[in-house]
């Protein structure tokens, strides 16, 4: 027996750096953090993993950088 596919459509838009392209799609375990949320106190945050500490900063172009 076989099966009609309809063609795929791409899911909603979101404005990038280099235009629009699709959003994919998240799996439902996944949490999503907007980073707007993450820096309201300032442009850098501290993320504690295991026994080591990141610093995660924003710059002045909108980019994230993660050091250790």
């Amino acid at each position: 027996m076989s099966v009609m596919r309809q063609p795929s459509m791409p899911g909603p838009a979101h404005p990038g750096l280099d235009g629009y392209r699709p959003v994919q799609p998240v799996p439902a375990a996944q949490r999503i953090l907007d980073s707007g949320d993450l820096f309201t106190a300032g442009r850098e945050v501290l993320i504690q993993h295991a026994e080591e500490f990141y610093r995660l900063r924003l710059t002045r172009k909108g980019k994230l950088i993660l050091t250790k």
